[in-house]
């Protein structure tokens, strides 16, 4: 399913000198999706409709439920309707492998997932830090410091919805040599980050080892452990790091560069992956 992505609507548009017109706009659209697994509730969250299957599944890698795609034997879409009788395509279930545990009910999401927080809502703190299936990243690929300083540019060439609602994060997906392997756009970034590990898990691609993982945001502490959870060992933002998640970067063996704009970047960790 390709997804509703986008809306139009009619706005006024107030000029400097205050003249105002009315005309169409294009808005990026927000809708939530309820995660199920095995038929049971396990997060709501705030989603740009599409590549929702991808969503699901990259998000059960971030919160540690699975990291291969033999754990996860379908996704569907379960019933839902809205007011006028149409399937809202806003409900998934995905069926766990029988030798796969089911997800620790401590760690339900009871409140709604934002498209702004990609934590909000944790049972408990100490959730946070989860164990990564793929451990300390070892990996020794090295990237050229140039290839790394394009990566905004090519990653915004393939911003389809930004071009037209200027209202989408992206994450993209590149391999060492700066191939594009998968880029996927999301109100949320961190919706955006998990489509492409969802996309990578149900390719069969984990761990992401030789890749790195470029976003239109800042470096916060949960796309930092959403890569390392994927075994991604490199990450690039365009924007600022957080404190966290430049300790977390250090800890797990992650090259971490931000404000990656302009042809230049600051590197805050893992400095000897870049050449």
């Amino acid at each position: 399913m390709s997804g509703r992505l986008t809306r139009r609507t009619t706005v006024e548009r107030r000029a400097p000198d205050g003249t105002t017109t009315r005309r169409e706009d294009v808005l990026a659209v927000e809708e939530p999706l309820e995660i199920r697994v095995d038929g049971t509730s396990f997060s709501v969250t705030m989603r740009t409709p599409g590549h929702d299957f991808d969503l699901v599944a990259g998000f059960l890698v971030s919160e540690g439920v699975i990291w291969s795609a033999e754990q996860l034997v379908s996704l569907r879409y379960c019933a839902g309707t809205d007011d006028e009788g149409r399937q809202t395509f806003n409900v998934v279930d995905a069926l766990l492998s029988a030798d796969t545990p089911a997800p620790d009910i401590s760690l339900e999401r009871h409140v709604y997932t934002s498209s702004s927080c990609g934590i909000c809502g944790t049972a408990s703190i100490d959730a946070v830090h989860k164990a990564t299936h793929f451990g300390h990243l070892d990996d020794e690929v090295t990237f050229d410091a140039r290839l790394i300083a394009s990566l905004p540019d090519a990653l915004r060439e393939q911003q389809k919805v930004f071009d037209r609602t200027g209202g989408v994060h992206a994450a993209g997906l590149f391999a060492a040599d700066g191939s594009l392997l998968c880029l996927r756009e999301d109100v949320g970034r961190h919706n955006a980050v998990d489509k492409v590990v969802g996309w990578a898990l149900r390719e069969g691609r984990l761990p992401l080892r030789g890749t790195v993982l470029q976003v239109s945001a800042r470096a916060s502490f949960e796309l930092v452990q959403k890569a390392h959870m994927a075994g991604i060992p490199a990450l690039s933002a365009v924007s600022a790091p957080s404190s966290l998640a430049v300790e977390h970067a250090e800890s797990a063996g992650l090259t971490l560069v931000a404000f990656n704009r302009g042809g230049g970047f600051n590197t805050y960790a893992g400095a000897q992956r870049l050449t």
